[in-house]
């Protein structure tokens, strides 16, 4: 059966804080920043429409008031999840049940680099990529009638989720009355719906709708987003970043190798850095900078 695309809506997940994403998603939602001259999720809701996918929902949380422009642009329908901070994406797919039918499962901060909505699908799917020796992403089987038979975290020449999905009518009703069964149990908060959808591959079934090599991309670190968009090499479009290079005396792209931190059991949070062989930690409270070891 090949589904009309007029006849398929989407669901785009926009509600997480995307913290190793740290500095700028705690300046603006990962999904809002822009990339090659596009806001990621501004040319994501046009290729769906493009599409001619014209219902489309954005399950908004964190900054969620940053989203409101998206109403009245693109005529998308806003809602949130009010448990984005307490539960992992488990929590946006419930936030979005009742409109889960045939539809498209988006991730906000993809970036394709020509429509895969084009091409209507003609089943349940999870959109994939091939790596070429060792990976640490979700890799997928396949049995004899091309259903994924088995999803592992990590893997070596292999197929893996990367991108969007399509849920029929079928996939979502069943996903559901699994979720509900689930729900209220506190090991199930920081599942993601993949997850659950690994537990029970038997009675969720999915193929892989593969993609060429440099057709899907995820940015999860200010590095991976340079490597793509050269821009951010000398403008991080972050404030905290800006700031840092003008007391360090440096342009912005001698700092590398950003990733986030929080310390357990307290209150310190913040990046480290390094800045021409120097590795740094700068902390979100006191809006310093110090020189650490490495």
């Amino acid at each position: 059966m090949i589904y009309d695309n007029s006849k398929i809506n989407a669901v785009i997940m926009a509600a997480g804080t995307s913290s190793r994403f740290a500095p700028l998603s705690r300046e603006r939602p990962k999904a809002l920043i822009e990339v090659r001259g596009e806001v990621l999720i501004e040319r994501q809701i046009r290729q769906l429409m493009e599409a001619g996918v014209k219902d489309v929902t954005v399950v908004t949380g964190y900054m969620g008031g940053q989203f409101g422009y998206l109403k009245d642009k693109f005529g998308v329908r806003l809602i949130n999840n009010p448990d984005y901070l307490t539960r992992n994406n488990n929590s946006t797919v419930n936030a979005a049940r009742g409109l889960l039918g045939d539809t498209y499962l988006c991730s906000s901060d993809n970036y394709f680099t020509e429509n895969p909505f084009l091409d209507p699908p003609d089943g349940a799917y999870y959109a994939a990529v091939y790596a070429d020796g060792e990976t640490g992403e979700w890799c997928m089987t396949e049995d004899g009638e091309g259903y994924i038979n088995s999803v592992t975290v990590g893997g070596r020449d292999a197929w893996y989720m990367l991108g969007h999905a399509f849920w029929t009518k079928e996939f979502s009703a069943r996903f559901l009355e699994i979720l509900d069964g689930i729900y209220d149990l506190p090991e199930t908060a920081g599942l993601l719906w993949e997850t659950i959808y690994a537990r029970n591959l038997d009675s969720l079934k999915m193929k892989m709708r593969k993609y060429p090599d440099g057709f899907i991309f995820e940015f999860d670190t200010l590095d991976e987003l340079r490597s793509f968009d050269t821009s951010y090499l000398d403008d991080t479009r972050s404030s905290i970043l800006k700031s840092i290079a003008a007391r360090l005396g440096c342009r912005e792209a001698d700092i590398v190798g950003v990733v986030s931190y929080k310390r357990e059991n307290a209150s310190a949070a913040g990046i480290r850095f390094r800045v021409n062989g120097k590795a740094y930690e700068y902390d979100y409270e006191t809006q310093t900078e110090k020189e650490i070891r490495q």
